[in-house]
């Protein structure tokens, strides 16, 4: 299975969401969005597999949106994605791709439905909350 994780390492959901991807034995490619940016082609893209919009998609605690204005339900998603152009930040992550699909990981259990199989259990989350049991069951 080919998986790709748009990535914050200063983010601990997304952190968590590699660390399962990792422990279930894949190896993702991972793109530290902060560090390269976003093309609007490829934005674009992964955001309508992933079925959301840039309103969606943004990023609106712990990201300048609110000191841009992004957050008044006026602003246009071609805005909103002209300032994620300009601000990475403001996309909302990890969004992880794979055969399965695209999705926006918040919560970070969520990338377990883009999986074919589990980590070994018990797993737990970087919080301490269980994830797999030991018997490789979903707990959450």
């Amino acid at each position: 299975m080919t998986i790709t994780i748009y990535h914050n390492p200063d983010c601990g959901t997304s952190r968590n969401v590699l660390a399962i991807l990792e422990a279930a034995g894949y190896t993702p490619t991972v793109i530290e969005y902060l560090k390269v940016g976003w093309q609007r082609d490829q934005l674009m893209g992964l955001l309508t597999e992933a079925g959301l919009t840039p309103r969606l998609a943004l990023r609106e605690s712990k990201s300048p949106a609110k000191d841009l204005g992004l957050l008044d339900p006026s602003i246009s998603d071609e805005a909103l994605l002209e300032a994620m152009l300009e601000h990475p930040i403001l996309v909302n992550r990890p969004i992880v791709v794979t055969d399965k699909g695209a999705k926006l990981c918040r919560p970070s259990e969520a990338v377990l439905d883009l999986m074919d199989r589990f980590p070994t259990g018990p797993f737990y989350k970087e919080d301490g909350g269980l994830l797999i049991d030991a018997q490789g069951n979903r707990v959450a």
